[in-house]
């Protein structure tokens, strides 16, 4: 590994192409597929000692996913900052972004901690159904605290990495983390090689050990392809202060827009529960499998933003811009489809995946067919809109649209349609496929507009 090592964007004759994207965007899906799997393995490797230890480290996972979502949040809008760094091949931009995300993800980490050990006793026990679900939700999040700090340095390590068209480096890093944090899971929570069993908390144990090696490997690589950017002189705005100001200004839209879906997908969730219990079982089981496949079409969007953002860098003229985003969008329809077909062959295999479930769930399911086929195709089109305006620098407008549609609209028609309306579940699942028709045209009118190819990276 050295620093020569072309970026992605420098891999196609004239302009990167939706081949380009999708070297970029497979080990970004990978990699996020496998991170959703993993919640269902360490879910798996606890529930064999009961309901009581699912349900704690469930409550736990829930207060910690608080503050590892903000890290992600920040980490991806380094990651587009990175990207435009990367454009420009200009070193002390490279890292500024560096230093700037890692500062701003250490204090995020750092909060989060001091919140659980201060806090978390208090939270667990106010939301537990229990006092031994608290108890054990308490041990369990004191120790899993540790990996904020990890995840941290891991997430923007990560995120540089990415941005610079290196997106293999953040795979080889979580396959190798991966089992690592189910053998120590395992060997712990239930005491093996002559260990002590130590239950929920050895989950926990796994996942702080698995995140030192993912964090290990992730700054040797660092120390091996970026040392003359580390020990670079200066800071893009002249000294380190007003530098992370700029590099926040940029931020913060992006993370308000992540605790606004989190927010909202709760509160969604919550709505959901007033559904009768087969059309409430319904759309749980739906929701994961929206999620995984959704990652296709995420990837492939923010792969795409990543070039945006270097092309913009490189100042490339409008027509390679255009030729591009062209190329990409014909490939995020590719992308969309493949999900749609994979949605598509879980509802019809309702009846062999469930079984065991009541007729009318597995009817339920079934009937979010046409949804589902249809969903992908906005969904993308808008994530491909949305991701070349944040490489362009129009976060506050991107953040807008967000917020507004879920605040406006989904929230709103949700309880519409379940406390009052009282429509089937279908109809409630469709709000998702509205709110995305709903952005459309905000998002295409101020792409097409074109002032995003005009975009300065000076400041």
């Amino acid at each position: 590994m050295t620093r020569d090592t072309p970026s992605a964007m420098q891999t196609g004759d004239q302009w990167p192409t939706a081949r380009t994207v999708l070297s970029l965007a497979w080990p970004m899906a990978l990699k996020a597929i496998i991170l959703h799997g993993t919640v269902v393995i360490d879910a798996y490797l606890v529930a064999g000692l009961g309901e009581v230890a699912l349900a704690a480290m469930g409550l736990a996972a829930a207060i910690a996913g608080f503050c590892l979502g903000a890290i992600l949040a920040f980490s991806n809008a380094m990651q587009i900052r990175t990207a435009q760094a990367a454009g420009t091949g200009d070193p002390v931009f490279l890292k500024s972004a560096l230093g700037c995300g890692l500062a701003i993800n250490l204090v995020v980490g750092g909060v989060g901690l001091a919140l659980v050990l201060l806090f978390g006793g208090q939270i667990t026990a106010a939301m537990a159904p229990n006092a031994e679900v608290a108890t054990l939700a308490a041990s369990y999040l004191a120790i899993f605290s540790l990996v904020f700090l990890g995840e941290a340095l891991g997430q923007c390590l990560s995120s540089y990495f990415n941005g610079c068209g290196r997106t293999r480096l953040p795979l080889y890093s979580f396959c190798l983390s991966l089992p690592v944090n189910v053998g120590t899971s395992i060997v712990l929570i239930h005491g093996y090689l002559g260990l002590p069993a130590c239950g929920v908390a050895g989950a926990a144990m796994g996942s702080v050990i698995a995140v030192m090696v993912q964090v290990g490997f992730l700054i040797v690589c660092l120390s091996r392809t970026e040392r003359s950017v580390v020990r670079t002189s200066g800071w893009r705005q002249g000294r380190f202060a007003p530098t992370l100001r700029r590099h926040l200004a940029f931020a913060l839209p992006i993370a308000a827009t992540f605790f606004s879906a989190t927010f909202a997908m709760q509160v969604c969730t919550l709505i959901y529960a007033s559904l009768s219990l087969n059309a409430f079982a319904a759309m749980t089981l739906i929701g994961p499998w929206i999620m995984v496949t959704g990652t296709i079409g995420m990837q492939w969007a923010q792969a795409t933003g990543i070039l945006v953002a270097q092309l913009l860098g490189q100042r490339q003229p409008e027509p390679v811009l255009d030729a591009f985003l062209s190329s990409a969008w014909r490939g995020a329809f590719a992308a969309a489809a493949l999900a749609s077909l994979l949605l598509g062959s879980v509802c019809l295999s309702a009846n062999l995946l469930y079984p065991d479930l009541n007729a009318e769930t597995r009817a339920t399911l079934q009937s979010f067919l046409p949804i589902l086929l249809l969903l992908s195709f906005p969904k993308g089109s808008n994530a491909i809109c949305g991701n070349t305006l944040r490489a362009s620098g129009d976060t506050l407008y991107v953040m807008h649209i967000f917020i507004w549609s879920q605040w406006l609209f989904r929230v709103p028609a949700t309880a519409l349609a379940v406390l009052y309306l009282q429509v089937p579940a279908v109809w409630v699942l469709s709000v998702l496929l509205i709110e995305e028709l709903v952005k459309f045209p905000a998002f295409h009118r101020r792409l097409y507009k074109g002032d995003w190819k005009r975009a300065t990276l000076a400041d």
